[in-house]
């Protein structure tokens, strides 16, 4: 029995940001998938070089290549919040998400990631927190036909923009059901850069993951605050097993897309304009974080990996944690209850 289908639904596959610095084109990012033993890919976005060779043809030869070793596509490059995130003017999103829902639906697949990748609460210059939320809901409701028509979700990711409970009132505002046109990828370590413990945010979004970034990560206190930053499958604090669990248990399939990165994020929590820029932070949740920095300061080997050292290790880590990936999905679906 393969991996699939001892799994079911929930495959394992990569998100092929963690392979940037190889330089690769689509077709031999998914020849890199099939060689490394991962059950699809999701494209989180592509480098200029190859989106603009990225024609009907070369679609339809993408589609073809995965349907040929039967992977999964997911699509990427929509965003959501309105704004340009670095002048804060405001900027169309429509005709750019309609290109790549475009691309979607020539490729089949069902669901695009939307990242408009903004540090917001980091800039004191930035508009609040509120007022994105609400050109962001005006904008995303005005593009529901849209996405509904083509039967193609939106997957928010659980980036920088947004906390999860926030998302959750975005979801209200657009009036999105789960299982519809809306719905969230789960990114597992931006949650702790959130001030969030990533168990707790994936319950509180669960009923509209559609589409994750699996991967797991440290948080250290220092004399600045929090630093978050990313790790091996395996070698971080997130509790991947009990995030699997809760995504099993949906009673439809998510695929499990590993992304990975260098790189780590300063939280100023000393900082109390920075902090009140987080409402719904209770203390409860901070102290779970507290507790994972405690538990990573104790684990010498759970320290950041520099941005720059990516590049280096990029293919060997991306393919290791695959396989610790797939193992621990293996796992969650095994001992899950569903409906």
């Amino acid at each position: 029995m393969n991996r699939a289908t001892a799994r079911g639904r929930n495959r394992a596959g990569i998100d092929n940001y963690g392979l940037f610095p190889l330089g690769l084109g689509p077709l031999d990012t998914l020849r890199w998938a099939v060689a490394h033993g991962a059950e699809g890919v999701a494209f989180s976005g592509l480098q200029p070089e190859h989106l603009a060779g990225l024609d009907a043809r070369a679609l339809a030869e993408l589609k073809g290549v995965a349907e040929e070793h039967g992977l999964y596509l997911e699509w990427g490059g929509a965003q959501h919040v309105p704004r340009d995130l670095v002048t804060w003017a405001p900027k169309d999103i429509v005709e750019p998400n309609r290109a790549v829902l475009g691309q979607a639906v020539a490729l089949g697949a069902s669901v695009v990631r939307s990242c408009s990748g903004g540090l917001m609460r980091w800039h004191d210059e930035a508009p609040s927190t509120e007022t994105l939320l609400r050109e962001t809901a005006k904008a995303l409701r005005g593009q529901a036909a849209m996405w509904r028509d083509a039967g193609v979700t939106l997957a928010i990711e659980t980036h920088f923009e947004f906390t999860s409970y926030e998302l959750r009132r975005l979801i209200e505002m657009c009036e999105a059901p789960p299982g519809g046109w809306l719905g969230i990828c789960l990114d597992t370590m931006n949650l702790l850069t959130m001030f969030e413990e990533p168990v707790a945010a994936t319950r509180r979004l669960l009923p509209w993951v559609v589409s994750t970034h699996i991967k797991d990560g440290g948080i250290l206190l220092g004399a600045d605050g929090f630093t978050t930053f990313t790790r091996p499958i395996g070698e971080g604090v997130i509790d991947l097993t009990a995030i699997l669990r809760l995504v099993s248990s949906l009673d439809r399939p998510v695929h499990l897309s590993v992304e990975d990165h260098g790189g780590s994020f300063l939280l100023p929590i000393f900082d109390p304009v920075f902090l009140s820029k987080f409402p719904d932070l209770t203390a409860q949740e901070f102290a779970r974080l507290a507790a994972l920095a405690e538990r990573t300061g104790r684990e010498p080997a759970c320290r950041p990996l520099p941005r720059e050292d990516w590049a280096r290790v990029a293919e060997g880590r991306m393919a290791a944690n695959l396989t610790a990936l797939a193992a621990l999905a293996e796992g969650a679906w095994a001992t899950t209850d569903r409906p």
